[in-house]
């Protein structure tokens, strides 16, 4: 069984008054965690401001909170980004500013944030202009993301979005190509990616959900000639940016 921390970290907030306070000055925060069944005045009042400022709010058990945030947490522990999340215009406008077709990578679902961390660090190695998170059902920019990204997490631009399949309808309106890297597609090395182009990387688990694949113009996959049927998510995501790097600049394959 964990036990409690006696120290708690930088990147978290602890308490119903901190909190709070944290929601009010607008400090970035990736999550807050509230104990099943608090739902008195107070909490309440922290759950509406979540609400407001697009906070992701995870009810847990209290003993678990008693585990991340100490004996006085009160209910609530919230967590803080790394750094401030951007949007998916500003990602837009970096290509622009760039006098580049945007390169956007789309993570759909990515629970794990060493995983995470490491697709940020490949993103910003191969030129990607941003990357776009779900609020739901993914890790956000936590210290463990920063962690791992070795400092990528600094330069390349993260937005987080309620909604990942009008986001990419959205991409497809401003004028991007949506592809997804996922079993059973054309070889990922066929098509053509040096134009405005978003790919989509699915959770560990899963793969790519059916409401973002039936998004996508097309399915990219990479060869796999062993007994396994799948890569790490952020090893196959390594892979593929580098092709759309390759391509980008021109970088010719062996004749």
């Amino acid at each position: 069984m964990q036990q409690p921390v006696t120290e708690i970290p930088e990147d978290r907030i602890v308490g119903r008054n901190a909190v709070t306070e944290a929601l009010r000055s607008g400090r970035a925060l990736d999550s807050v965690w509230i104990a099943t069944g608090e739902r008195n005045g107070s909490i309440n009042a922290i759950r509406a401001k979540c609400r407001e400022a697009g906070v992701p709010v995870k009810d847990v058990d209290v003993r678990k909170l008693t585990t991340v945030g100490g004996a006085n947490h009160q209910g609530v522990v919230a967590f803080a980004a790394c750094k401030e999340y951007a949007s998916v215009e500003d990602i837009l406008l970096r290509a622009e500013q760039a006098g580049e077709p945007p390169f956007v990578l789309v993570c759909d679902g990515l629970e794990d944030a060493h995983n995470l961390g490491a697709v940020l660090r490949s993103a910003e190695a191969a030129g990607c202009h941003g990357v776009i998170i779900p609020k739901r059902r993914s890790v956000g920019l936590n210290a463990t993301v920063a962690k791992t990204s070795a400092g990528a997490v600094e330069y390349v631009p993260v937005a987080r979005v309620s909604n990942l399949t009008e986001t990419l309808r959205r991409l497809k309106e401003r004028g991007l190509w949506v592809y997804g890297l996922d079993m059973d597609g054309s070889q990922w090395c066929q098509t053509d990616l040096t134009g405005a182009v978003a790919l989509v990387v699915g959770s560990e688990g899963h793969g790519i959900s059916r409401l973002v694949r039936e998004q996508c113009d097309g399915i990219l996959s990479l060869p796999m000639r062993g007994n396994i049927n799948s890569l790490n998510a952020s090893v196959a995501c390594g892979i593929m940016v580098y092709e759309a790097a390759r391509q980008r600049l021109g970088i010719k394959t062996v004749e």
